[in-house]
């Protein structure tokens, strides 16, 4: 991580605002937005054909709520707006500090924000971080004052003089919004979204095309926010009972690889009796070195697994039956999501079939295909360059270098552009053969269902009552629809037909009764989907505006700098901080005392 070189001059005083890069994302245009590239990890990379069937969901920009959760300054967060809206902030706020984090296919869009940042507020420090912090040159591609690399919260920290030693304070999100499928649109409800669970940043393992482990330090080097299991705990709890969720997203590369805090977590949770769900990443090496009674005991519903492909030669999948093991957590009701690499060095045209079949033949409950595609500062990106086999950005643009297109350059077999049809031909076999993802999920919970509603614990029969409760309605609704769906595909309508069947056995006359009603809305949403799909329908997040208990403190008090405040000094000098603007007025104490009642103290 780079060290912040020096302490702004207004310390925790400065005024702060940190920006996700603007939208719209799902288009093709001049700032490198890409259609294909959509801000949507499920349609971007997962369930990218699967239609009206496709899981739509967003993900908060986590890294920009941590460092806002962590500074004392007061700090408003703009997460997915639009450009317009991005310089209308300028326009009407003043700030010190403006940081904004982005991928590198978006450096464009970066380098435009950038500008408008000079333009409206030409005194503002600017501050870069994120992935594209790794691109060789930023620094002479963008007019920024620094580029952070890591950490950010403890940068930040130190660039506002605080303690960059100070424990790390959690977050409190939901891990997805605007969640839609089969044309509905889901409840942002309380308690109705897995929770954000942070534990580290990094990746030990560090594979050599794993942007994550490159951004801080590479292979080893990670940094865990939570050390201990008692910790980690402690966050869960408070979480829980803020947000009234049971169950976690565990943004953690490799969360099980950090065994005694695991194994403590385990401990913890039997001894308080939390039957909470967990979804985790972890490599397949780290899942097969637990007993399934632990990973059953931890909760862990979901698993992100990097299966990468056929004859892969990563250390984290050495002497592992990827496949055996699959079948074994989805017998256990673990819904897999494995993860597949087309493009690797040794792959060809001629065997890509093979490739492909044995990534589908995992049956996984999802399925993510990308191709092997070396970013900058990764051990991949620097062995093609010193082989000379990458393409200028005057060949191939940054922007076209999310994975899901073409490669950023000369693969030694799959030449003329052929790696895009091979990668979509991956994503459509997935589907035709295994079917909607959704439904797969279903099955996958109906099957941990009849292993465990007689288990013997009733702190694991609790989650897992909790899991599939939505058979009994809901998810057997979608069944109905998915089978009148593939009334006219014999091979799929028997695969939904059996489910469907072994659904209302399980549950009854009710669910039947339920299927039916459900099924036939469902349905009717389903096909409006599709239709609008067709007409080339676009899903965008929403813009969210939040200010951190600092901001919300000042401006409660009527401490505020506006930007038309900042103009009215001609040779635009920083302005006076807001708060030595009233150093000797009432004003200052009640903003005191508000920052009191939140725990915070201004000096």
């Amino acid at each position: 991580m780079e060290k912040a070189a020096c302490v702004h001059p207004k310390g925790i005083r400065a005024k702060v605002l940190l920006s996700s890069v603007f939208g719209p994302f799902a288009q093709d245009d001049e700032y490198g937005s890409r259609t294909i590239n959509p801000m949507e990890l499920y349609q971007n990379q997962v369930t990218r054909v699967q239609g009206g069937f496709s899981l739509r969901m967003f993900h908060r920009s986590f890294g920009l709520l941590l460092i806002q959760t962590n500074i004392n300054a007061p700090c408003t967060l703009l997460d997915f707006p639009s450009l317009a809206r991005f310089t209308q902030e300028l326009k009407q706020n003043y700030y010190d500090i403006i940081g904004i984090s982005a991928i590198t296919p978006n450096v464009d869009k970066v380098r435009k924000m950038c500008e408008l940042i000079r333009q409206y507020q030409p005194k503002t420090t600017i501050v870069i971080g994120g992935h594209i912090s790794n691109m060789g040159g930023i620094h002479a591609t963008i007019d920024a004052d620094h580029i952070v690399r890591g950490d950010g919260i403890k940068w930040f920290r130190q660039f506002l003089g605080q303690n960059s030693n100070d424990p790390v304070k959690h977050p409190m999100a939901s891990s997805a919004f605007g969640t839609r499928i089969l044309g509905i649109s889901l409840r942002d409800e309380p308690g109705d979204t897995a929770a954000i669970l942070i534990p580290s940043a990094g990746c030990p393992v560090g594979c050599n095309f794993c942007s994550t482990s490159a951004l801080f330090g590479g292979k080893g080097k990670f940094v865990n926010f939570y050390e201990t299991g008692d910790e980690l705990f402690a966050v869960m709890c408070r979480i829980e009972k803020k947000l009234k969720v049971q169950s976690f997203f565990v943004l953690d590369e490799n969360f099980l690889l950090h065994r005694k805090r695991a194994l403590r977590l385990l401990k913890l949770m039997q001894a308080n009796n939390k039957s909470w769900m967990l979804n985790v990443f972890s490599s397949a090496r780290v899942l097969r070195s637990y007993s399934i009674e632990q990973i059953v005991g931890l909760g862990i519903g979901w698993v992100w697994m990097g299966i990468e492909g056929k004859s892969a030669q990563y250390q984290k999948l050495k002497d592992v039956d990827t496949r055996a093991l699959v079948e074994l957590l989805q017998s256990h009701g673990v819904r897999v999501l494995g993860s597949s690499i087309i493009g690797l060095e040794n792959h060809t045209p001629a065997t890509m079939d093979q490739v492909i079949d044995h990534a589908v033949s995992h049956q996984t409950d999802f399925h993510q295909f990308m191709l092997y595609t070396p970013n900058p500062g990764t051990p991949l990106y620097e062995k093609y360059k010193r082989d000379g086999i990458l393409l200028s950005e005057a060949e191939f643009s940054p922007a076209e270098a999310h994975g899901q297109y073409r490669f950023n350059y000369r693969h030694k077999h799959i030449r003329n552009g052929r790696e895009e049809g091979f990668l979509l031909k991956a994503f459509r076999q997935d589907f035709e053969i295994n079917g909607p993802s959704l439904a797969r999920l279903i099955r996958t919970l109906l099957t941990g269902w009849q292993r465990y509603k007689n288990h013997p614990n009733p702190r694991i029969r609790r989650r897992y009552d909790r899991e599939v409760h939505p058979l009994r309605s809901t998810y057997a609704g979608a069944v109905w629809a998915m089978r009148h769906y593939f009334r006219h595909d014999e091979r799929m309508f028997r695969k939904m037909d059996r489910l469907l069947k072994d659904i209302y056995r399980e549950f009854g006359w009710k669910t039947r009764i339920a299927g039916l009603t459900v099924g036939i809305y469902v349905y009717c949403s389903l096909i409006k989907e599709e239709r609008r799909l067709a007409n080339g329908w676009r899903y965008e997040p929403a813009c969210l505006y939040e200010k951190n208990a600092t901001a919300v403190a000042l401006e409660s008090a009527g401490v505020t700098v506006s930007y038309a405040q900042y103009a009215q000094n001609s040779d635009h000098r920083i302005p006076t901080t807001p708060v030595a603007e009233f150093e000797n007025c009432s004003i200052l104490h009640k903003a005191k005392e508000a920052s009191k009642g939140l725990g915070l103290h201004l000096n």
